[in-house]
């Protein structure tokens, strides 16, 4: 049966974790829309938007792993320590509101986006257990479907069920310049070629990642964004869905 599109209101997460398979027990409502692509393709900014246009909820998969970061730093968690990281994550609680991010009550949507965080990031997504641990809260957060996630195995890994699936992509220098930027605009001093390389080791690790790795399901529209504004790239997925119009240049 196709899922509904229609508009409902979002709530934030603080259910508790729940096993893929118990998640598939329960039938969707509404359906699962999945963005997975690089670094600096425009993910985030879309899913975001897209979200609110279709009325449903939004799960920035990167900001979980960023707000768990920046809890283990301030509270001297060893980031090379799995074991220690998914003791951490499972005494926490972590709420995503539209696009606010909170852990443990305190609003950190702002700190978690540093340099800093992202770097140190890194630690929390590769050991598997700590992924394990975070795949469960997110696909407990799409139980109910109204939901668009954004990743880099969203479409793969965590929803392979789910009913839309879109892959973004743009050029690396398209997403450095993006990158530059929103670091910019943020009062951050950082040199471009230095933002370039960064994207460009971090697309390596991506795609060779032995757990949780970039990959573009098969059954994944691609888009590339590297011409497009970040309208054009919202009409152009609410065309596909059957919602609104497409950008001429998708």
């Amino acid at each position: 049966m196709k899922k509904s599109l229609s508009r409902a209101p979002g709530r934030p997460y603080n259910a508790p974790a729940m096993s893929f398979q118990a998640a598939r027990a329960t039938p969707r409502n509404r359906p699962v829309i999945t963005l997975d692509g690089p670094a600096g393709a425009g993910k985030t900014t879309v899913a975001k938007r897209l979200a609110q246009a279709l009325g449903f909820r939004f799960l920035d998969t990167g900001s979980m792993y960023r707000a768990c970061t920046w809890k283990a730093l301030e509270e001297g968690v060893d980031v090379r320590d799995p074991a220690a990281l998914v003791d951490m994550i499972r005494r926490s609680r972590l709420e995503l509101d539209g696009d606010r991010i909170r852990i443990d009550g305190r609003d950190i949507t702002e700190a978690v986006r540093s340099e800093r965080i992202t770097r140190a990031a890194a630690f929390l997504a590769d050991p598997p257990e700590v992924r394990t641990e975070l795949v469960r809260r997110q696909r407990d957060f799409g139980q109910a479907g109204g939901l668009v996630t954004e990743g880099r195995d969203q479409g793969s890994v965590v929803f392979p069920d789910a009913e839309h699936k879109f892959y973004l992509d743009a050029s690396i220098d398209v997403r450095a310049r993006r990158r530059h930027r929103e670091l910019t605009e943020r009062g951050e001093r950082v040199d471009y070629e230095e933002v370039r390389r960064g994207i460009a080791e971090r697309d390596e690790k991506d795609r060779t990642r032995s757990v949780g790795a970039l990959r573009k399901p098969a059954d994944a529209v691609v888009i590339d964004t590297s011409s497009l504004s970040i309208d054009e790239v919202v009409s152009n997925l609410l065309a596909r869905l059957g919602t609104g119009r497409a950008g001429s240049n998708a």
